[in-house]
């Protein structure tokens, strides 16, 4: 169905995607919502900004009956942000519903007054894994064993963690014929024999996020020596005007110093990060929601899965150890058409780390910032001809060669040459290795005479 006003829902998912001013499902909602509805088990892999919350969000909007003050679905996440921004997203829900009860259940929020939210049982509930196995199993005031729905949101993520043993407990206590969804960037092996466990014949929606090799995104290195990362930015920032620039730091200290240095300077920032307090969190997320500043510094853990619209600029304070974070964090920019730029501020240590992602397919621009000019550098991996390589000498006057008139299948003849050209360079290394060989074996021998008659 190529818009939702194909599809047959009930009066409150119509005013509630009617709320959303949705017009067209994306493409994970297009095929998830269909096998939602019907009660399938799915596993959904798809990155941030695909529109995954509400492929689960608008079935569950459908087969929620609000007539009934049990708990009919339950969403998890694994941390309080996600959380918060899932239930955010569902709030809409409620103005469609007026009848429909949704609470938020994570760390951050008193526990006496949670308690006391829950007398009555909501038919939805958001949360983290912990919190609500703790309300559920130790406090027994919360009976999401009434379930017939439960989501796991940002799988592998719960998985890293180690919040994946709290869900375990959590579903083992719920219906046997429980529908399970499950929505993460990746399905790692731990993560499958979980999803083997408890779901029946999973339907697997996969969406690949074209984005973070957008040719409208430019990737940029930037050499940070003889200044360390923090010092750079500061010097590189007043040539970037963005609409939203993500700012990645590599650890918790690290994002923390650079939020504070950016402020001393003058600069708007929302920090994003493990150290914040619960208060701090709330905070941040409500400054995201409502795009209060410019700049957004973050970790890597604590932005993962969180969506943050128009984000016209990415920076990263150096590479991260895993290569996947990086594509990740490039593809929070370049996003529905828009150009994106992609700073990579980085060190001499980390050239391994910038060639596989060559080798993946990014281009890097090399650029400097000096006098408050940007200034072009040589490609940081150009291939240069050794002076005294005869061999790369040879296939350079092949290559440069001028042709005064161009004849069909010169570039074929071309490439033949250079082939040829390797193949006698091929044997005639193996012939000086056979040579060498015999030359050592000569001498071994010659020693063990010489030792023998000793």
């Amino acid at each position: 169905m190529s818009k939702y006003s194909d599809y047959m829902f009930k009066e409150t998912t119509k005013q509630f995607i009617k709320l959303e001013n949705f017009i067209e499902p994306t493409p994970i909602q297009k095929e998830v919502i269909p096998m939602a509805c019907k009660g399938k088990d799915i596993i959904g892999i798809s990155d941030t900004g695909t529109g995954k919350t509400h492929a689960f969000l608008i079935p569950i909007m459908e087969k929620v009956d609000s007539s009934k003050n049990v708990v009919q679905a339950v969403i998890t996440a694994p941390t309080r942000e996600l959380a918060l921004q899932i239930y955010n997203r569902s709030l809409k829900m409620s103005e469609a519903d007026s009848n429909l009860v949704i609470r938020l259940i994570t760390g951050g929020i008193e526990k006496t007054r949670m308690m006391d939210s829950l007398k009555k049982q909501p038919q939805i509930i958001i949360g983290t894994p912990g919190r609500i196995k703790d309300l559920f199993l130790n406090e027994k005031v919360l009976r999401v064993d009434t379930a017939d729905i439960f989501v796991v949101d940002e799988a592998d993520m719960t998985l890293e963690f180690g919040f994946l043993e709290d869900v375990d407990a959590i579903a083992g206590k719920m219906k046997k014929n429980l529908q399970m969804m499950s929505f993460s960037a990746t399905i790692p092996a731990e993560l499958r024999l979980f999803l083997k466990k408890y779901m029946s014949n999973p339907q697997t929606v996969k969406i690949e996020e074209q984005s973070n090799f957008h040719p409208k995104i430019q990737h940029i290195l930037v050499p940070v020596q003889p200044k360390n990362y923090e010092e750079k930015l500061m010097e590189i920032l007043p040539s970037i005007q963005p609409y939203v620039c993500l700012i990645f730091a590599n650890t918790r200290g690290e994002a923390a110093s650079v939020a504070k240095r950016m402020r001393d300077e003058g600069y708007g920032v929302i920090e994003l990060h493990g150290d914040l307090t619960p208060r701090e969190r709330v905070k941040a997320m409500k400054d995201l929601a409502n795009l209060e500043k410019s700049f957004v510094v973050a970790t890597d853990i604590a932005a993962r899965g969180i969506d943050i619209d128009g984000v016209s600029h990415v920076i990263s304070l150096g590479f991260p150890k895993e290569i996947d974070y990086y594509i990740h964090r490039s593809g929070r920019t370049g996003r529905a058409g828009r150009d994106g730029i992609c700073y990579a501020l980085y060190e001499k240590k980390e050239d391994a780390m910038i060639r596989q992602l060559e080798v993946r397919g990014i281009h890097f621009d090399h650029k400097n910032f000096k006098n408050n000019t940007w200034v072009d550098l040589e490609p940081l991996h150009k291939k240069k001809v050794k002076k005294d390589d005869p061999l790369e000498k040879e296939i350079a006057k092949i290559v440069s060669k001028k042709k005064t008139k161009v004849k069909p299948g010169y570039k074929k003849k071309r490439a033949q040459e250079v082939e040829k050209l390797k193949r006698r360079a091929r044997r005639a290394m193996i012939q000086e290795d056979i040579r060498r060989q015999k030359k050592e074996r000569a001498k071994q021998k010659m020693i063990e005479k010489r030792n023998g008659e000793l």
